[in-house]
């Protein structure tokens, strides 16, 4: 990609590029119809083209995973609509270099042009920091294009969010990339030295990153293979890429979601692939146990308790196999919670108590199931009248427990499926007893 630290502000021009530059930078796009993978923006009806017919360009974040065009994308901004590109880094700038940017930018306001300032990793600045964009954003000082590859909403402030635009770009999907590398031979004037076999697997191995994949391809074209590699040959030649998976970041989050709404979705199979990207990329197994021990008790419940069993006991096999042993404990349990019958009654019913809890604050429960261990607890009526079940025909005395001040509520109501169908037979039977009793 191009430099971000030059201290030439003016744009690179096509011509400008060496000829010993990366293939990624020579290959890097001269007009909107050269961007791949991305045409809900630059299509005919992408934000981007509409902007630039207007002739007006409001700041935008780019969000999206990395390599997937988003410098490109605001050089290509800067150059349609006759703006004065700069690009910095927050990785490297710090106030005094944001200071110098935005003077800049004030004596060019002065002339008529305004300034395109594109902040790569714009979420690595602090909140103080993102604060001062604010004043010549609103201003008009600088159209501010920032990208990142963070959720915007958890990693800028609500104040810069809201005085820009949001447009997710896409990570490259396999048409997408297979034109990055028809473009590179063309550029190249040689073909890939791979099999038709082992060019999908290069295309699966760059995850939607089109930098990646052309480095790849650079390094493919700069070695003398005399025969066409395949997939194995492929594999062992170049370094196998790891999963993109930052554990507190977005992909972390999204990935759990998935787990968990697969295995609500009593989907097996789409649960097995979630666990897998989450291992594979380096989660920590005792935290995707925690999830599932969760998942047991709220989404299957009484419907089959041996769920909640089974988590715990794959959390003890792996504490004691470790990994890589272990980790089929957690798949089997995986397996079991995404076919058991699914309830989330105990859920709705732990929930419902709760509030009633807060709600009734101290209500005193009815004398007769109270212990009396003082004479003067027994005097004022502490355990008198108590039913004791066990002395009872059906072992149920079908007493009322609840404080005197308080109607009874029904806080779990199991479902029709799995276990909780014969414990709803066994409270229906035990009402029809209440109902008897009464009579």
């Amino acid at each position: 990609m191009a430099d971000l630290f030059s201290s030439d502000d003016a744009p690179q021009e096509p011509d400008e590029i060496p000829a010993n530059a990366p293939l990624a930078e020579q290959l890097r796009p001269q007009k909107l119809d050269d961007v791949v993978g991305q045409d809900h923006l630059v299509g005919e009806d992408g934000a981007l083209k509409r902007m630039i017919v207007a002739g007006k360009l409001s700041s935008i974040i780019f969000w999206g995973p990395p390599g997937t065009g988003k410098t490109s994308l605001a050089r290509l901004l800067a150059n349609e609509t006759d703006l004065h590109f700069k690009a910095i880094s927050a990785v490297f700038s710090g106030v005094a270099d944001l200071k110098k940017v935005f003077a800049e930018a004030e004596t060019r306001q002065k002339t008529g042009k305004q300034k395109l300032l594109f902040v790569d990793e714009i979420h690595r600045f602090n909140r103080s920091q993102q604060d001062s964009f604010l004043p010549y954003v609103e201003k008009g000082t600088v159209i501010l294009v920032g990208a990142t590859t963070e959720n915007p909403s958890f990693e800028l402030n609500a104040a810069l969010l809201s005085r820009t635009q949001v447009l997710i770009l896409n990570r490259l999907n396999s048409d997408a990339l297979g034109q990055l590398l028809t473009k590179a031979e063309a550029l190249t004037g040689k073909s890939l030295p791979i099999t038709d076999e082992a060019r999908e697997a290069l295309i699966a191995s760059a995850d939607g990153d089109g930098r990646f994949l052309l480095n790849q391809a650079e390094t493919l074209f700069a070695l003398d293979i005399p025969q066409p590699l395949d997939p194995a040959a492929l594999a062992k030649l170049l370094h196998r890429r790891m999963a993109v998976y930052d554990k507190d970041r977005e992909g972390h989050y999204n990935l759990i979601s998935a787990l968990h709404k697969s295995l609500r979705g009593s989907d097996p199979q789409a649960s097995l692939y979630y666990l897998a990207r989450m291992l594979v990329a380096g989660e920590e197994p005792l935290y995707v146990l925690r999830r599932i021990v969760r998942f047991a008790s709220e989404d299957i419940g009484l419907a089959d308790p041996q769920a909640l069993v089974q988590a715990l006991a794959a959390k003890d096999a792996y504490d004691f196999l470790g990994s890589p042993e272990g980790e089929l404990a957690i798949a089997q349990a995986c397996l079991y919670c995404a076919t058991a019958p699914k309830s989330n009654a105990a859920y709705r019913a732990q929930k419902s108590a709760w509030k009633s809890a807060k709600q009734t604050g101290s209500l005193m429960p009815p004398q007769n199931i109270l212990n009396a261990p003082t004479k003067l607890m027994k005097d004022v009526g502490y355990g008198s009248g108590y039913s004791y079940d066990h002395d009872t025909d059906e072992g149920f005395s079908g007493d009322d427990y609840w404080p005197e001040e308080m109607e009874a509520e029904k806080y779990y109501k199991p479902v029709n499926r799995g276990f909780e169908r014969k414990i709803r037979e066994r409270l229906d039977y035990w009402e029809k007893l209440k109902r008897e009793m009464a009579r």
